[in-house]
């Protein structure tokens, strides 16, 4: 009898903490799941501890495989993967004990295609609800999930933008639980990160929200978001995301225009290009990235004044923002290079200050 939820964790020399992630997954309120552990060619002591929690409970899957990367052991999971519905966990992240169970019900009693709750962000010395502005539970059906759900996945449009740390807090993969054949009916694949470097899992959210008919926001924390791990695939400096980046878009400009979407989805993936200037300056002014401040402001230069995103900034309407986000947009969008190098500084400040 096949379970009712797989969960998939792709594990990758996460030995320190492996044991907390099983541990409240083994504890879920819904006994009936499948945790598929993807040992992804660990170096560490991380198969060992999957080996130990394989003989403690036989829901723990356990598959061994060389490495080949977070997407390609997601990929491994999902082809394992029995249960009726499937879910995806980080192993340096953990999760409440009626995730699992609360998130299940709202998909059978809805006929959901798709279940996604909130998050807390986990600082180590604190934690910070992801707080979302909206009712406890809201239901998306038919042609709503196009318009409400898959067009935010491309990327925001009008009041949306006065919030830029929103970008991508719909398309995390780990907040969810989609409903199996979903999947394999349609073939969704994750694509892998030495492609497009982030946001492997808003492209494979995308593509779910496209074939899903049913989906559920539980406007309810039950997921934790590990934030302190530095050895994370998210917190390196990367000296090519900008190149990684525009194939990123490049992936999202072909989809729009394949399943002939309309023009606000042409205007949202303009946004969000507009918006991720600001991780591609985080990165670019990145301590980890060894280069002199000239040679900072050079490389942000060179990035804005690309034909592509100075013909996104064209079309940016910047009075959406807050006056703070206005004047770093406004300097990214006439392309004052120097303006926006010191205003990253004083983000980049900030937000270890105040996380």
């Amino acid at each position: 009898m096949k379970p009712r939820v797989s969960i998939v964790v792709p594990i990758y020399n996460v030995e320190s903490y492996l044991s907390r992630s099983l541990d409240s997954l083994l504890a879920q309120t819904l006994a009936d799941i499948e945790i598929i552990a993807v040992n992804d060619g660990s170096t560490d002591g991380s198969a060992e501890v999957l080996k130990q929690y394989a003989m403690k409970d036989g829901r723990v899957v356990v598959i061994d495989k060389r490495n080949g990367g977070v997407s390609s052991a997601r990929n491994a999971g999902i082809q394992a993967a029995r249960g009726e519905f499937i879910g995806f966990v980080d192993p340096d992240d953990w999760v409440n004990t009626e995730m699992y169970a609360e998130m299940y019900d709202a998909a059978i009693e809805e006929e959901a295609d798709i279940v996604m709750c909130s998050y807390m962000r986990e600082f180590g010395t604190h934690s910070k609800e992801k707080k979302f502005n909206l009712p406890e539970k809201i239901c998306y059906r038919g042609e709503e999930v196009a318009s409400k759900l898959l067009r935010r996945l491309i990327g925001p449009v009008n009041e949306e933008i006065a919030n830029p740390e929103f970008l991508d807090a719909w398309g995390t993969v780990w907040s969810k639980l989609y409903r199996t054949e979903l999947i394999k009916y349609n073939e969704l694949e994750f694509i892998d990160l030495a492609v497009v470097g982030t946001n492997e899992d808003s492209l494979f959210n995308i593509h779910s929200a496209y074939y899903a008919k049913t989906f559920v926001f539980l406007n309810r924390p039950y997921y934790h978001y590990w934030r302190v791990n530095t050895a994370s695939v998210t917190s390196a400096y990367k000296p090519d995301l900008h190149d990684k980046w525009f194939k990123l878009y490049g992936f999202m400009e072909s989809f729009v225009h394949d399943k002939q979407l309309p023009p606000q989805f042409h205007t949202a993936l303009n946004n969000r290009i507009c918006l991720n200037m600001l991780g591609l300056g985080l990165n670019t002014v990145s301590n980890d990235s060894r280069t002199s401040s000239v040679k900072k402001i050079r490389k942000l230069n060179s990035i804005l004044n690309d034909a592509r995103i100075k013909r996104s900034f064209e079309q940016f309407e910047t009075g959406y923002c807050p006056i703070v986000w206005r004047a770093f947009y406004l300097c990214a969008k006439v392309r004052f290079a120097t303006g926006f190098y010191v205003m990253l500084l004083a983000i980049n400040r900030l937000r270890k200050i105040v996380r």
